[in-house]
This record gives C-alpha cells, sequence and structure tokens, in this order.
C-alpha cells in the first residue's frame, strides 16, 4: 500500500512539472481557500484569548451597571426608536446606596475620556484617559509597577495623580523613569505615581497610551463629565452573583420609583451577555469567511477535476498498458485518488505557511495576538484529503473504467 502511494505520489509530482500552468492554478485555488481559513482562525483566536484575559482580570461574578444597553438597534435619535436614550444617568447618591448593600464587596465607577498628554515638548493626542473612584484595584486593575495605585484619599479629594501605562511611559520617558514626572492632560499637571502593563484586547481598543486617573479629579481638571459613568460590581465570595444583581435592580428601581410594570432606566450587563454579544458579532463575520474561503475550496476542486480529467487522457495508453500487466481497477483508482490528494495537500501547505505569515503579520501591527490553532492545522489537512477524494474520483472512476483493449489503441 505504502508503495502504491508514494508511487502515486511520485507520478502527481511529475504530472505537476509537466502541466505548470495548470498545476498552479488548481494549487492556487485551494492555497486561497485554505489561506482565508487559518488566517480567520488565527484572528479569532487571539481576539478570544485577548477578551477572556479581559474578562478574567474583572473576575467571574462581576457585573456592569450602565445608562445605555447593549443595543445595535437603528436609532434616529428619538425616544420612539430607542428609548433607553430617555434614561438618566447614574447619580453619586445611587452609587452610595449600592456600595451600602451588605452582598456588595465593591462597587466601583469607571468614566472613560480622552485628553491631550504631553511631557517636554513630547505630545500624544486625544489619549485614553480612564477614571476610576478608589475601588479600583477591587475591580480589575492590573498589576501597578514600579510605583503605586492611588489611594482612597486621593480619589476623594481628586488629587491629580496619574497611573500610565507601559505604551505611554515608553512614548513620553523612553528609558527615563517616569515615577514622580509631571506630565500634562489638558494643560493641567498631573503626577505619575506608577506604571502598569495593560490588559489590552481588541474590544478595548488595543494597545494604545493610557493614563488612569482619580473620577474626581478628571471632572475637575480635565472637562470630563459624569453623565455616562458606568458601576462595576463585585459580590462577595459567598454571594452567588444573580442574586447580587437582584439586589442591585431593586435598588436602583426602588430609588428611581419605577413601577412593576415600568422597565428599567438602566442596563445591567453580565459578562454572559458579553460574551453572548461577541459571538454574534464574530460568529456571523466568522461564517462569512468561511463561505469565501469554500469558494476557494471549490475553485481549487474544479481545477483538480480538470487537470485530473486531461491527466487521464494524456496517459490513457500507459493505463492500458499497466491494465495488460495486471492492474485492478482498484489499483487504477487509487493511483488516480492518490495522485488528487497531493495535488490538493500541495495547496495546503502553500495555504499553511501563508497563513501562518499572515498570522504573524497581524500579530506584529495590530494588538490582535494572532495565532494559528492546532485545530485548524488539523481541519486544513482534512480539507485537503476530502477535497482531493471528491473532485478527483469522477477522473479516477473514468480511469479505472477504460478498456484496456481500447486504451492500448489510444495514440
Amino acid at each position: 500500500m505504502f508503495s502504491t502511494i508514494a508511487e502515486g505520489v511520485v507520478i502527481a509530482i511529475g504530472s505537476l512539472r509537466g502541466n505548470r500552468v495548470r498545476a498552479a492554478l488548481t494549487i492556487m485555488g485551494v492555497a486561497i481557500g485554505v489561506f482565508v481559513v487559518v488566517m480567520i482562525a488565527a484572528a479569532v483566536h487571539g481576539i478570544n484569548m485577548s477578551v477572556a484575559k479581559e474578562f478574567e482580570s474583572a473576575g467571574p461574578t462581576t457585573f456592569f451597571v450602565s445608562r445605555y444597553p447593549i443595543s445595535f438597534e437603528n436609532c434616529d435619535g428619538s425616544g420612539d426608536t430607542c428609548k433607553w436614550l430617555s434614561n438618566p444617568p447614574i447619580r453619586m447618591s445611587e452609587v452610595k446606596a449600592l456600595q451600602a448593600l451588605p452582598e456588595a464587596l465593591a462597587v466601583g465607577v469607571r468614566l472613560d475620556w480622552s485628553a491631550d498628554v504631553s511631557y517636554r515638548g513630547t505630545r500624544l493626542q486625544q489619549s485614553s484617559i480612564e477614571a476610576y473612584s478608589a475601588e479600583w484595584p477591587e475591580i480589575g486593575a492590573p498589576d501597578v509597577w514600579p510605583g503605586r495605585a492611588f489611594t482612597a484619599a486621593e480619589a476623594e479629594s481628586g488629587a491629580r495623580v496619574a497611573v500610565i501605562n507601559t505604551i505611554m511611559a515608553e512614548q513620553l520617558f523612553d528609558q527615563t523613569d517616569p515615577i514622580d514626572r509631571e506630565i500634562q492632560l489638558n494643560g493641567k499637571p498631573f503626577r505619575v505615581i506608577g506604571v502598569y502593563a495593560d490588559n489590552a484586547s481588541f474590544l478595548s481598543g488595543g494597545e494604545r497610551p493610557k493614563a488612569v486617573i482619580p473620577v474626581m479629579s478628571a471632572v475637575r481638571n480635565i472637562g470630563a463629565r459624569m453623565n455616562n459613568i458606568g458601576l462595576a460590581v463585585k459580590p462577595r465570595p459567598n454571594v452567588d452573583r444573580d442574586v447580587m444583581v437582584d439586589q442591585v435592580t431593586a435598588t436602583l428601581r426602588g430609588i428611581r420609583g419605577q413601577r412593576p410594570t415600568e422597565e428599567s432606566s438602566f442596563a445591567i450587563i453580565t459578562q454572559d451577555k458579553l460574551f453572548e454579544t461577541y459571538n454574534s458579532i464574530f460568529g456571523v463575520f466568522f461564517l462569512v469567511m468561511i463561505a469565501l474561503s469554500a469558494v476557494g475550496l471549490l475553485v481549487g476542486g474544479v481545477g483538480v477535476v480538470a487537470i485530473m480529467m486531461i491527466s487521464v487522457t494524456e496517459r490513457t495508453r500507459e493505463i492500458g498498458v499497466r491494465k495488460a500487466l495486471g492492474a485492478t481497477r482498484a489499483t487504477i483508482l487509487w493511483q488516480f485518488l492518490v495522485e488528487a490528494i497531493t495535488l490538493t495537500g500541495i495547496g495546503v501547505v502553500v495555504g499553511l505557511v501563508g497563513g501562518w505569515l499572515g498570522a504573524l503579520a497581524i500579530r506584529s501591527a495590530t494588538p490582535i495576538a494572532a495565532s494559528v490553532p492546532p485545530l485548524a492545522v488539523v481541519s486544513a489537512l482534512a480539507a485537503s484529503v476530502i477535497t482531493g477524494v471528491l473532485f478527483g474520483m469522477l477522473p479516477a472512476l473514468r480511469a479505472s473504467r477504460l478498456d484496456p483493449v481500447v486504451a492500448l489503441r489510444h495514440e
């Protein structure tokens, strides 16, 4: 059996050399299909790992309270199409009430803003500013080193202190120690007290310069507004997340005087909801890419049929000789199937190498930590075998059914 396979591979390679243009077109069709599959699989794998890492940093039971829900409705700006547009902002009095719940370990405030950041002539325009309350370390802050996070006293007083990520530290200070240096945020001086490695993901905007400052400092110094603050709620270890969600919902609805028949004028966003939204977006994207790659494999498969049919015609006399010497129909069938699988296999190898190089390019040029999962390699190899068998079966059957007498007379 192994000798038959080896013989089929050698004949297939010889056929490639003799018909380079046809073979190249066939291989290219298969390679493009595999390349797309591997690239998409690598990108999705990298995004999944990044998103999982970000969710893990917040903790599995942590959930979020927002003024607006995650929505993909087509809003025209009126309350008729999107009723949640009229939701009132979350107030600090409501935050205090949630922090007083016995089931809550931490209720932290987050406010996203932007500001021009500068240091001694180096200017970073519209850098990302994340403002947190004193609970930042408890609701998913990354490790801060060197330096430290801001204290509760600094958060309450709105001190002008900043914890910057490693990207901002490199761009502003190069190799200089940034601790206790003074940077400008929208022209206001802030003292750098710490540096952190950002748990950046594709969804959070990737790796870019960021600074974390106290919420009150953001409001007083860089023009941030409290209208769109969000909350991160972390239950105590012995409290079920769903119980905590019910407590938060009941508390906020009670404060806002909402009737039982009214919809909540705020949104509770659990990590399950975030994953569901994420999967709904990237699931459709992945299916579209799979469909495109299937077109590439189909083109390659049609090429396999064409080149193998030509090969059968050109080698009709050879087939007659082999049959006259005792080769069975199964032997001829097997030989041509091996040739077809070899053709698609070469295309798969080319596609895998191209996909791997593409994943490296994505990894180096974007915040997506793309990597080729082993399952993608196995799937590509399986696709090559299936494509070779399916599209090589017709010419292989034709070759195996040739009458040896007729085949020997073929010129």
